[in-house]
Order: C-alpha cells, then structure tokens, then sequence
C-alpha cells in the first residue's frame, strides 16, 4: 500500500474534527522589541501542549478494527499524553515508549491518563525500534510522534485557527522543532505563510536535513540541552519533503536564550511555558528570526519541571 501524503485538505478535515472537541487556543499579542506580534498558546491545550491536535485526528481517524487493536507511541512526554488523552476519550488501549529521562511531570500525566509506559534509555536504545518490538509482539498501531501523515495534518490544524483568528494569513509562522512535524503541518495549512523552525543547539537534525537535502543524525556526542522535547535522533522522510523548499533556512537557540523566553512568557503573559515549548519565543526575542505585526510564535508546551521551572524563572538556573 502506498504512503499516505498529507495534504492541506487533510489539515483542513482535521482543524474541523479538532474544532468539534476543544475550543481554540488564544492568540495573545506581545511585545518583541519595537513590533506587537502575536503568540498562539498551545501551552493551554488540555494536555499542555499542541500534541493533542495530531494525536486526534490520528486516532479518531483509525478504523474500528485498528481501535480493537491498540496503538503504539514514542515520544519524549507530550505526544505521549496527547496519544493517551484521544485513547481515553475514544476507549482505546494506548503503550507509550518514553525515554528514561522524560520529566517525572510527563511520566505521570501519562500514566494517569491511562496509558501503559514502557521506558528506554537514550542515547542507546532506539525508541523506534523498541516500538516495532511491542507491535510485534502485541499487535497495534504505530503513532509516531512526527513522521505520521494524520499527526502532520493534526499538527496543522494550528494554522487555520490562527488565520481565523488573526482574520488573515500570518507573513510567517515561528514554530519550536523536533521532528518538524508542527512544521510540516503549517507549511501545509499557512501555504501562503513563511514557515521558520527553530532546534536547540546541536539538535537542529531538522534545519540541517533541508539545508543538506538529506536526513541527518544526531552526532554521538551531541551537547546536553533543557528541551527535552526537541530532540529526536533525525526526521523523517517524509517531514524532509513537506518542508524541502517550503520552510525557511533552520535556526538555533542556546539554553540560556530558551530560559530568557520562559521568563519573559511568565512575567510579559502570565504563561507557563517548558523549556521545548519556548524555543520558537527564544529565537523571536534573541533577533535570529524576523518579526513584524503579522508574525505568529507558537508557545508549543507548558509540561515543566516544578522544580527546573522554579529555579529558571528564579533566574538561578
């Protein structure tokens, strides 16, 4: 069977079946330097983060056979409860590969959710692989956090609130980037829009793919960051030839600039953002990425670490 595309009327579908179970997210106005733009915050999602979007329309879009059968996800902590939330609501049987070192916050959300956790330890085990294994030996569906043609159109869905809201396309779209597949949903569903993604230093696997053409990896030794959500070991292909031509060059942001943004998210808009959450407000605030008055930073996730939370907002992290 041939791989399903996503396509901007998928997004479209998927925006109207989003649409049906949760109300839009704000999208706020705020300050960067001389300009007002805007921030769409996902930070206020049910589960915290944006992931809930594609994970709906991935699972309310399975067949009755495939819900019979369970699904199956990798994910770092809030794909994990945007998969866990739609397989409560639908009465599906939801397992989740999460890293060792996922926030205990992430963990336990998931967990009360419903879902089953099974833990591996990164760098050195691939948590696709051990997906593949569960599916093997229990059956189910794969949910990948990024690579899945429904969670790219659900992820999408963003795009088309905002234009709704904003009463007309953004210039451009700063989006925080993992796997890029936000970014390759609101390419899809902003086709008029300029799409930039930003990774953590080190991380960029997504930025260096399109400049290269060609999926890169993650290096061996690659440096520590605070954005746990933004680092899978490469993209996709299928992400890759959504954004090749169609996202802007990538750009990076330091931990130092991502923990700036979270305290200006706190003290400029009263949110609470985690640190993978506020790489996109991090390169806006640091100039790395051009702001006018119809740009829009998506504020992707607010599952932080009480205590990391406490002590950056405190300025002694």
């Amino acid at each position: 069977m041939a791989e399903r595309i996503p396509t901007t009327q998928g997004v479209i579908a998927a925006a109207e079946a989003v649409a049906a179970i949760l109300p839009p997210t704000p999208l706020l106005p705020v300050a960067i330097g001389d300009v007002q733009a805007w921030v769409k915050a996902e930070v206020l999602q049910p589960i915290g983060a944006f992931k809930i979007r594609g994970a709906w329309w991935r699972l309310s879009s399975l067949t009755a056979a495939e819900r019979a059968g369970g699904v199956v996800a990798v994910s770092s902590g809030n794909h994990a409860q945007g998969v866990a939330w739609a397989a409560k609501r639908l009465g599906i049987r939801a397992t989740i590969v999460m890293p060792h070192d996922a926030p205990a916050v992430k963990l336990a959300n998931t967990r009360m959710l419903g879902a089953e956790v099974v833990l591996y330890r990164r760098p050195q085990e691939d948590r696709d692989e051990v997906a593949a294994r569960l599916i093997a030996e229990q059956g189910g569906t794969l949910v990948h956090a990024f690579g899945d043609p429904w969670v790219i159109e659900g992820q999408g869905s963003a795009a088309i609130e905002i234009a709704a809201q904003l009463g007309r396309a953004p210039s451009r779209i700063i989006a925080c980037c993992g796997g890029g597949g936000l970014a390759a949903g609101l390419a899809l569903g902003a086709p008029g829009s300029a799409i930039h993604l930003v990774e953590p230093e080190g991380w960029d696997m997504v930025g260096q793919a399109i400049a290269a053409g060609a999926l890169v990896h993650a290096a061996p030794q690659a440096p520590k960051t605070i954005c746990d959500a933004l680092q899978p070991n490469a993209t996709k292909p299928l992400n890759l030839a959504l954004l090749k031509g169609r996202a802007e060059p990538g750009v990076t942001v330091t931990d130092a600039e991502v923990r700036a943004a979270q305290r200006f998210a706190f003290h400029q808009l009263r949110l609470v953002v985690e640190p993978g959450g506020a790489a996109a407000l991090a390169a806006a605030l640091a100039g790395k990425v051009p702001v006018d008055e119809d740009t829009v930073i998506m504020l992707t996730g607010g599952n932080a670490d009480p205590a990391d939370y406490a002590a950056t907002i405190a300025g002694s992290a």
